[in-house]
């Protein structure tokens, strides 16, 4: 870039002080003095702008009669010539800012294309609890909230249907069924993350559950008080539901665990998203929690076995 200076008048010239600095000084037509210094010097020619000169002074006519015939012609005086000096400025320098990268968070989806999804094992809930208890319990309390493995049923290997799996846990399903007759409670409760996902296994175990009558344990379009009335007034083999309700159910005294023999956890099963049940923060809290209140206890027990679906 270039920045065009001109000056108009006499005695314009310049000087230069050093090899980096020039002042450049003129006297206007009015007699004002013009200064311009700390401008970076530069080589650059000198562009001359016939349009600009002065007009030269020309003797007047009574000069002219007057003046003697032996002397000389006056010698014009020529006057410097108005200059353009073209003078360079020094580019601004952008400083690029450097941004620190961000870590991009690594999303479930891209995990299971490097690696197939591998089922749940007891291990996995065991390593969850204690993970959650680890900084908020003493030993102690630690200690009474810890899963042995006699407390699990066989895992799901990810070969079975929902129905096949609970015939393999449950082979005396028939004997249990017929020997249930107290209210209030449940002989099987299925644990999910959703209401969709809960009448999917509803729809899921129509070979295994044969003409025992299952309950839905969830929040979508029924409310806690009609769960309520209907445990007070039938009996029901198979309760399937997300774990939020079932805590609340249990609290409000409108569900008994004491005859309740088996626990299922929907773990393997992933939404849209890829994520699971425990991957969830909501429903991972409410489950947790239910086990916390209720189910360690009968487990330790032995009255309650768990599995991993």
């Amino acid at each position: 870039r270039h920045s065009v200076v001109t000056f108009h008048g006499v005695n314009a010239g310049i000087s230069y002080l050093t090899s980096q600095t020039v002042i450049i000084r003129g006297i206007g037509s009015l007699g004002q003095k013009h200064e311009l210094t700390s401008l970076t010097a530069c080589n650059c020619p000198l562009v001359h702008d016939p349009s600009d000169d002065e007009t030269i002074e020309k003797p007047s006519d009574k000069t002219a009669i007057h003046q003697d015939p032996d002397s000389k012609p006056a010698v014009k005086k020529k006057r410097k010539q108005p200059t353009e000096c073209f003078l360079s400025q020094p580019e601004e320098k952008q400083e690029s800012a450097v941004k620190p990268k961000k870590r991009k968070k690594k999303k479930i989806s891209d995990v299971l294309e490097k690696s197939s999804p591998k089922p749940g094992v007891p291990e996995d809930l065991q390593n969850l609890l204690s993970q959650h208890f680890g900084a908020r319990r003493s030993v102690i309390e630690i200690e009474e909230l810890t899963l042995s493995d006699s407390c699990f049923l066989p895992a799901n290997d990810l070969t079975h249907s929902f129905s096949s799996y609970l015939k393999e846990i449950c082979p005396k399903w028939a004997k249990l069924r017929k020997n249930h007759k107290e209210k209030k409670s449940v002989v099987m409760l299925v644990i999910c993350s959703s209401a969709l996902r809960s009448l999917e296994l509803i729809k899921s175990m129509t070979t295994f559950k044969g003409d025992c009558r299952v309950l839905k344990l969830f929040a979508k379009h029924i409310k806690i008080k009609e769960q309520i009335n209907m445990l007070e007034k039938g009996v029901f083999h198979i309760g399937v539901g997300t774990p939020g309700r079932i805590k609340a159910l249990v609290e409000q005294d409108g569900l008994c665990l004491n005859s309740t023999k088996y626990m299922i956890l929907d773990w393997n099963w992933r939404d849209q998203k890829l994520r699971r049940m425990m991957d969830i923060p909501e429903i991972k809290k409410e489950t947790i929690d239910l086990l916390e209140t209720s189910i360690i206890k009968l487990c330790r027990e032995g009255s309650v076995k768990l599995g991993l679906f």
